[in-house]
């Protein structure tokens, strides 16, 4: 059974080598995470360079995306480098203080603004939720709070707000940096975090051109204002290619209870909108250390793919774990599981609506004739830019869908959308009335259609030009097509 749910692996110290990265690739790996919180430009370049070439070695297409580390909000550093926090103590952030002599009563901060953007009566929370603090008075250069969870707290960790708030622009410099050496390094996606509103999207798609990529750009939601504000998020979904349901940051600003429902409902606007939505954050956390999910895990994974997801992540799993293979064929098993559920192969999306483009009109019948019409085993779209492909993988459907496509842009950007596969080809290479035989053809060499069975074909008038997807054919294989 061919796997329409995409996985999406971050890259580290444990998959550095060549042998561990393309088994990570051959056991199912869609796309690569370069994860820009950690190490220099010239260690994502290499890893980069290593991703095409492994990909190239296997004859597979595997997407390259750039996460960049955004305003990371955290305190300084301890003279022991470690203390632990009792609950009901007093605990001082303090932005005066030098960064490295911090105690257990009392720590610095990098990101001063923290104190005009919070109140007493606010809870702090540090070290991902490990540590909850209310705040009981601000003054010009502090922070006094009450510890109410403790435990231990080492150098750098992580601060948030509950319930979101702070003013933290979205790119830093460092980040802007970043999309430049994203831009080199030849990119397909670039992941933009803790994003506050579209503007952000906006600016970091305006910096990516002007570095000379045409990238996709992905949406983090981490912020509490986009989780209780469906305007905003339906903004930033539309200024986006693709959203992250990026559950760490977004659950410590939230708080738990509330990321189940959030988590469906980002993923329900993404495909209502024609977005691509990654699920990410802890979905096989246990296998950093053991080579067996917990069924937990399982039924994360699983839900996930049942909320029709285009991917779901891996991050310290195939990192710094120690069975990042397994992490991955653990992965596909429970995708492909998933997907064999009878809910996941036909739908009901947008059946009610009216549509503003003609292209889309024809991606969502040639699925709605797809699903419906006995005998069809393989839908092959040509495209240009890959829009037609992607509104169709909005669709549930157990078909698969060929995005042909002569660009390299475009072959690697299709590899995140949920169902599709990508075959070069260029329709200028052959008369008009030869792109129909010529396109059957790849997929009868590759084992996917053979005679007899029906294929629905969309494409446009015009060769090889951008937005043209005007037509739609069910052509049966090993007639005369034209």
């Amino acid at each position: 059974m061919l796997r329409r749910t995409k996985i999406v692996a971050t890259l580290g110290p444990a998959t550095d080598s060549p042998e561990s990265l393309g088994a990570i690739i051959a056991a199912g790996v869609d796309v690569t995470r370069l994860n820009f919180s950690h190490g220099t430009a010239e260690d994502h370049e290499k890893r980069a360079r290593l991703v095409r070439d492994t990909a190239k070695a296997q004859g597979r297409f595997v997407a390259i995306m750039a996460d960049l580390q955004g305003p990371k909000l955290r305190i300084a550093r301890f003279c022991d480098n470690k203390v632990t926090l009792t609950a009901g103590q007093t605990f001082v952030l303090d932005a005066t203080m030098d960064k490295e002599s911090g105690t257990s009563d009392c720590v610095g901060i990098d990101y001063e603004q923290l104190i005009r953007d919070v109140k007493p009566g606010d809870i702090l929370v540090l070290d991902d939720g490990r540590i909850e603090m209310q705040i009981d008075a601000v003054d010009d250069h502090s922070i006094t709070s009450t510890v109410l969870i403790g435990g231990p707290l080492s150098n750098n960790k992580g601060l948030n707000k509950r319930g979101g708030g702070l003013s933290a622009e979205a790119l830093t410099e460092k980040d802007k940096q970043d999309i430049v050496t994203a831009a080199r390094l030849g990119a397909d996606y670039v992941a933009v975090s803790f994003v506050r509103n579209a503007e952000d999207m906006h600016t970091a798609r305006r910096l990516l051109k002007e570095a000379g990529s045409e990238a996709g750009l992905v949406a983090k939601i981490e912020r509490a204002e986009l989780a209780h504000d469906d305007a905003a998020l339906d903004a930033v979904i539309e200024a986006s290619d693709v959203v992250m349901v990026a559950r760490g940051d977004l659950a410590v600003e939230i708080g738990d209870a509330e990321l189940v429902g959030v988590q469906k409902h980002i993923i329900q606007r993404a495909r209502i909108l024609n977005r691509a939505v990654i699920t990410a954050t802890q979905m096989m956390e246990s296998m950093i250390t053991n080579p067996m999910p917990t069924r937990a895990e399982v039924s994360d994974v699983a839900n996930a793919v049942m909320d029709y997801t285009d991917a779901v992540m891996l991050s310290a799993e195939t990192a710094v774990g120690d069975y990042p293979v397994e992490a991955v064929a653990a992965m596909v098993r429970i995708c492909i599981g998933a997907e064999k559920h009878p809910s996941m192969h036909q739908s009901k999306h947008r059946m009610h609506e009216s549509m503003g483009q003609v292209d889309e009109a024809i991606a969502l019948s040639a699925m709605y004739a797809a699903n419906h019409l006995n005998g069809i085993a393989a839908i092959i779209c040509l495209t240009e830019t890959g829009a037609t492909p992607r509104l169709m993988s909005r669709i549930k459907s157990s078909l698969p869908i060929y995005a042909f496509s002569r660009h390299h842009t475009t072959q690697h950007r299709v590899v995140m959308y949920r169902g599709v596969q990508t075959v070069p080809f260029d329709a200028a290479n052959f008369a008009a009335e030869e792109t129909n035989t010529q396109a059957v053809e790849q997929l009868v060499k590759q084992g996917v259609v053979k005679d007899g069975d029906l294929v629905v074909v969309t494409k446009g008038n015009f060769t090889n030009a951008q937005g043209g997807t005007n037509s739609m054919q069910i052509l049966r294989v090993g007639e005369h097509l034209h």
